[in-house]
């Protein structure tokens, strides 16, 4: 377990008050996304009248060390409520260091998975829109993950109301270097064309041309499965990985995956334990409605084919799944830490996968989900920068001795050392 080496493709940011300052045009400073409230109602960003849905996005992180259940699944109402290693990316690098974790690619919080928010206010006012977008990525590119390359996988934003658009960000964010773009799981379902529509052509293309992953998150699409109005939390979260299958079904039948035979997609947070039936299941449909038909132009390859050879996976705690790899292509498959959410097994996160990676018994597999496979497809290479020796779960809790994984609320995040420039972010409504 100590010799692992941890890359996890699906982690979050809950991005600090001041992440705009002085990165907009001066005619939209006033108007750029900020944190407002109150410690009575709680704080919550606000972005020319669109609220997002949450401050901090399920970040309960270290609530589960010594907590209770209640207390775990509770939504944060402010900063003083989080570990200050959500927002913070020095701090993110001692929480990695602390859970043995050495690379990580990190999706949005409060713009949502996709950049939705910021579409919202794009389909009013273009302009201001594509601002904060662009500046939103500079943030996630340039402070957050450009303050320690060897540790983050820079993943973009596109402004999703927009295709052209979409695509010449794409073409900006690629000069810099990214390989990852947050996209929807089911744009449909946010009112924009489906996965099946030609629309969104120029978009596939320029991210095919400069190799750039299209990640879409389980919960970036429409509402999660909810069977009925009284459901408890509990059955959304039983089936939050199975919320991806259908944007899996979308793809493999979709003609886009023939007009861009090198375009790749990346299925974050989805699990894997449910790949093989999928595949079963795909193969038997094509059989059965699609083989014995003379023109079916875009298909050309079995779904399982397409699915295994385009389509990557990434688990958090999924031992059906790793069991299961000699079903599915375990070139693309990937893992992932999840953290700050409930889910996440931080920071006790190698002990908790041990018990079955070990089990696969074979440690060219397990190199290659554990990091190899992350490290090619979202071309990541933190060995220009770390020796390996110096990068497994051993090496990285020993340089983070003594750091605090308790969750004690406020304690982290020491209302005596909020920054001014922090504080200058944030208004009283």
């Amino acid at each position: 377990m100590n010799d692992l080496i941890l890359v996890s493709t699906d982690d979050h940011i809950i991005e600090p008050p001041n992440m705009f300052d002085g990165r907009l045009p001066a005619k939209y400073a006033d108007r750029a996304p900020r944190v407002v409230g109150d410690s009575k109602i709680g704080f919550n960003w606000v972005f020319d009248g669109a609220k997002a849905s949450q401050l901090a996005l399920a970040a309960t992180a270290g609530r589960g060390v010594g907590g209770k259940a209640q207390q775990y699944h509770e939504e944060p109402k402010s900063f003083a409520e989080i570990r200050p290693g959500t927002y913070d990316v020095h701090e993110r690098v001692k929480d990695m260091d602390a859970n043995g974790v050495l690379g990580s690619l990190n999706f949005p919080s409060f713009p949502r998975f996709s950049g939705a928010l910021f579409a919202q206010v794009g389909q009013k006012d273009s302009d201001l829109a594509l601002a904060v977008v662009r500046a939103y990525n500079d943030w996630h590119i340039d402070e957050w993950c450009g303050s320690y390359p060897e540790r983050f996988i820079p993943c973009a934003l596109g402004p999703i109301w927009d295709v052209h658009l979409m695509a010449a960000e794409m073409r900006r964010v690629a000069a810099k270097g990214v390989h990852a773009v947050a996209f929807s799981m089911n744009p449909f379902g946010l009112g924009f064309p489906s996965l099946h529509d030609s629309y969104w052509d120029p978009f596939w293309e320029t991210c095919e041309e400069n190799q750039i992953v299209v990640c879409m998150h389980i919960g970036s699409g429409a509402a999660m499965i909810q069977t009925s109005p009284d459901a408890p939390m509990l059955t959304r979260v039983t089936c939050s990985g199975i919320n991806i299958y259908p944007t899996a079904a979308d793809l493999i039948w979709s003609p886009m995956m023939n007009k861009f035979p090198n375009l790749t997609f990346a299925l974050s947070e989805g699990g894997i334990g449910w790949v093989p039936y999928f595949l079963e299941r795909a193969d038997f449909t094509y059989k059965h409605h699609v083989a014995d038909i003379e023109e079916h132009p875009f298909y050309g390859e079995t779904p399982s084919q397409r699915f295994n050879r385009r389509i990557v996976t990434c688990f958090i705690d999924d031992a059906h799944g790793v069991e299961n790899l000699h079903l599915m292509n375990v070139e693309n498959v990937t893992w992932e830490c999840d953290y700050p959410h409930p889910d996440s097994t931080w920071p006790y996160t190698p002990e908790e996968a041990w018990p079955y990676l070990q089990r696969v018994n074979n440690d060219e597999i397990v190199n290659k989900i554990t990091h190899l496979n992350a490290m090619r497809i979202f071309n990541f290479d933190p060995f220009k920068y770390i020796p390996k020796e110096h990068a497994t779960v051993a090496a990285l809790r020993a340089r983070s001795a003594g750091h605090d994984v308790s969750y004690v609320p406020g304690k982290q995040y020491g209302l005596g050392k909020i920054t001014q420039s922090m504080m200058g972010s944030m208004r009283t409504s």
